[in-house]
């Protein structure tokens, strides 16, 4: 429902800003504590669900195609993200396409919207030229600008957004793939 996805949107962050733990133990914290603003009882025995059940997550239906139209085009990908090494191994399994660069929360011991990914993905890309494509405006586009990293953002929410501004706004993968293949 959205009154539970709008608290653990609102929710998470501060759990990931407080201290560095593990996205698995971030996942366990922002439950309890949705769960404790909606008045709903969250066995202890359940309060790890949301990692346990996110190596089953799927990706958007655009997502395996729009990624494997550039990487035909011969673009090199990689991911950002927020979770620890071994949550992302399960995530990757439903990915068709190879990724050359992978930077995780675990990896840098800090959460997006911190520096850590991106300028540990700055050291290991060096020179070459890079775009930076996500969903959230918060944990990626903000932070990406603030590096002087182009930025694409893929906003499928259709949300207003003030600053900073992308260098491009699609809606989905597929608008992506459009105007880079």
């Amino acid at each position: 429902p959205p009154t539970v996805l709008a608290a653990y949107e609102r929710i998470e962050p501060v759990v990931q800003a407080e201290r560095y733990q593990s996205y698995r133990e971030v996942l366990t914290e922002s439950a309890r504590r949705v769960a404790r603003e909606l008045g709903w009882a969250l066995p202890e025995a359940r309060e790890g669900f949301l990692a346990e059940s996110l190596p089953f997550w799927i990706p958007f239906p655009d997502t395996n195609p729009a990624l494997e139209r550039l990487f035909k085009a011969g673009y090199q990908l990689g991911i950002l993200s927020n979770v620890d090494d071994d949550l992302l191994a399960g995530t990757r399994k439903h990915f068709t396409v190879p990724f050359d660069l992978i930077v995780t929360a675990q990896q840098v011991g800090s959460y997006k919207p911190a520096d850590g990914h991106f300028t540990t993905a700055r050291e290991r890309i060096g020179g070459r030229r890079w775009l930076h494509a996500a969903q959230s405006h918060f944990h990626d586009v903000t932070p990406a600008r603030r590096h002087r990293i182009p930025t694409a953002w893929v906003n499928r929410k259709r949300q207003v957004r003030g600053e900073p501004r992308p260098d491009r706004e699609v809606h989905t993968l597929t608008e992506l793939a459009d105007w880079l293949a």
